[in-house]
């Protein structure tokens, strides 16, 4: 067990629980400020603070896969700007190979000075609705190459010393399809990074530079302490586990994630040597983005006292391969490479279960679904809709799955569906949970989501990121897994078609569609779920009384009551 030396502990707590807090004044900041739905309400962005070696020193309560891809998105503004790094100066990128993640998400970064002396940065990152490309919301999984996606960014000036490069912003507007929205949305951004810089400036005057930087190097050591103690506890080994995606959008498939968790008195190695090469859509992620996967899956097994920071990273090696799904080669496309990130997090829980058997839950619905809904009106003016859809968490060791809540490493929300029709381009006719669909278990997996809906103008692009449609959230200790998910045309109408689970497609008025989230996975023995369990979920709607006969051994009767002999019976010969 490692020991850590702290010169002050009261001042050592007051300085960590500030700078927290100042990362997460960022995020409401932005929050409050936001324009376009995606980020004000659905909550697609992240906020950090640097010091001056790019190191992350707090980050906000926000998106999880974000946040650990900064380090390398500090590394290229480093690299661009090196020493001319100058006060009132903001840098913007948003290019895969050179710091980013994907297109949409933008990342800003605000050096923050004392005087001439650089005590770090304010970093936000925000998903914008649209930022060009064929298709509207720049996340078609049919892209086959970075060009088709929108505009790149690499690190660039926006503001240079104070005064902004209207030149370079009028670029970007030009670019893409709601330019006033992505304006109000890079505004929160600076906003919350002034907020963020006034912060640490006060920070800094209040312990003075030096210790100011002292106590950072002893956040950090921190950090790394509690996650070598609490990995110290767990048992030595190498753990394999291998998920999959369905397929890329394009026809092929599957996609393999493997992983190969080793825990040593060094550390983690999560090694993905064997995960498939890259692939002809848009699913391919970055090495940074799946560095940012591991680490979220471990802090979501963990305590949630280890403070997220870039002692966090330091106990991590990786094996990424180059050229593969997980690290993709420019100019491989990379607008839905979320769905990447949400399937690795998934892999190496499933590798870590043996290890923190009472921590690790059971698969959930694969991570949030994106629809993005593109219109064209009369005045060739675009609208973008975003409706991204969470379903469930799969079932933990001690309690059931959760219903309608983001997978950990997104963190986002539901959208509102009176915010999505108060535009007056479609309607919603349904939205709810579908019962039986959480995978059974001692402990249930979280029911799937589904939204119906309908369009309301002549004619819509719609393009929708979803999957765990062939390859179900799996279930853990004996727990059967979740339900698929669907996309369906004409739902229970004459024309109903049942739609692959990542198309592209245009609908016009009066087409309606249902989305189906998959259900979160079942965790221990069904037949071992307390009956009484198994009555609430019957009379909550959650399960039928078919259900609960067929898949936990407990038989209802029709006045809604446990029939104790007959379940009795039919547990025991199960048994």
């Amino acid at each position: 067990m490692e020991r850590l030396m702290i010169r002050d502990a009261v001042t050592f707590e007051v300085f960590r629980n500030a700078v927290t807090g100042l990362a997460d004044e960022m995020a409401i900041t932005v929050l409050r400020t936001a324009h376009s739905q995606l980020v004000a309400t659905s909550m697609d962005f992240s906020a950090a603070l640097c010091d001056p070696r790019g190191r992350v020193i707090a980050q906000a309560n926000t998106l999880p896969l974000h946040l650990g891809s900064i380090p390398a998105a500090m590394e290229a503004v480093f690299d661009e700007f090196g020493d001319s790094i100058h006060r009132g100066d903001i840098y913007l990128l948003n290019d895969p190979s050179l710091g980013g993640m994907h297109l949409p998400d933008i990342f800003v970064f605000a050096p923050v000075f004392a005087g001439e002396t650089l005590l770090g940065f304010s970093v936000t990152v925000v998903n914008h609705t649209d930022v060009g490309g064929w298709a509207a919301g720049s996340m078609a999984v049919q892209s086959t190459n970075i060009f088709a996606e929108g505009i790149q960014i690499p690190p660039t000036r926006l503001i240079e010393a104070g005064t902004m490069n209207e030149s370079f912003l009028r670029l970007i507007l030009r670019n893409v399809r709601e330019p006033e929205l992505l304006r109000g949305d890079l505004e929160s951004q600076l906003a919350a990074c002034h907020t963020g810089a006034e912060g640490l400036r006060a920070l800094a005057a209040r312990y003075g530079v030096d210790r100011y930087a002292e106590l950072i190097d002893e956040l950090l050591d921190y950090s790394e302490t509690l996650l070598r103690n609490a990995l110290a506890e767990a048992v030595p080994g190498t753990y394999e586990f291998t998920d999959h995606i369905d397929d890329d959008g394009l026809g092929s498939g599957p996609i393999v994630i493997k992983v190969r968790a080793t825990l040593s008195a060094a550390g983690i190695e999560l090694d993905f040597t064997g995960s498939a090469p890259q692939v002809n859509s848009a699913l391919n992620a970055t090495e940074s983005f799946t560095r940012s996967a591991g680490y979220a899956a471990l802090q979501g097994v963990l305590a949630s006292d280890i403070p997220a920071n870039s002692g966090f990273y330091r106990p991590f090696t990786f094996v990424i391969p180059e050229a593969s799904i997980l690290n993709g080669r420019r100019p491989s496309a990379r607008g839905a490479r979320g769905l990447v990130g949400f399937r690795i997090v998934d892999a190496v829980l499933g590798a870590l279960a043996p290890v923190f058997p009472n921590r690790v839950p059971a698969a959930g619905d694969g991570g949030p679904n994106g629809i993005a809904i593109g219109i064209v009106g009369e005045d060739g003016e675009s609208v973008v809709l975003w409706d991204a859809l969470a379903g469930a968490w799969g079932a933990r060791p001690d309690r059931d799955g959760v219903d309608g809540i983001s997978s950990l490493g997104a963190n986002l929300t539901n959208t509102p569906v009176e915010e999505l029709e108060q535009s007056g381009h479609i309607r919603f006719d349904g939205y709810g949970y579908l019962p039986d669909s959480g995978g059974a278990g001692r402990w249930r997996g979280g029911l799937a989501t589904f939204r119906d809906m309908t369009v309301l103008v002549p004619e819509a692009s719609v393009q929708i990121r979803s999957d765990r449609r062939k390859f179900l959230p799996y279930g853990l200790a004996g727990g059967a897994p979740g339900t698929p998910s669907l996309n369906v045309l004409d739902p229970d109408g004459p024309g109903e078609q049942l739609l692959d689970s990542k198309p592209h497609l245009v609908m016009t008025a009066g087409t309606r569609h249902r989305h189906v989230t998959a259900g979160g996975g079942g965790h221990g023995v069904p037949f071992e779920r307390d009956p009484d369990r198994v009555l609430e979920d019957v009379l909550d709607g959650k399960v039928t009384h078919k259900s609960a006969e067929r898949d936990y051994g407990v038989v209802i009767t029709d006045d809604d009551a446990i029939d104790v002999d007959a379940t009795a019976r039919l547990r025991g010969q199960a048994g």
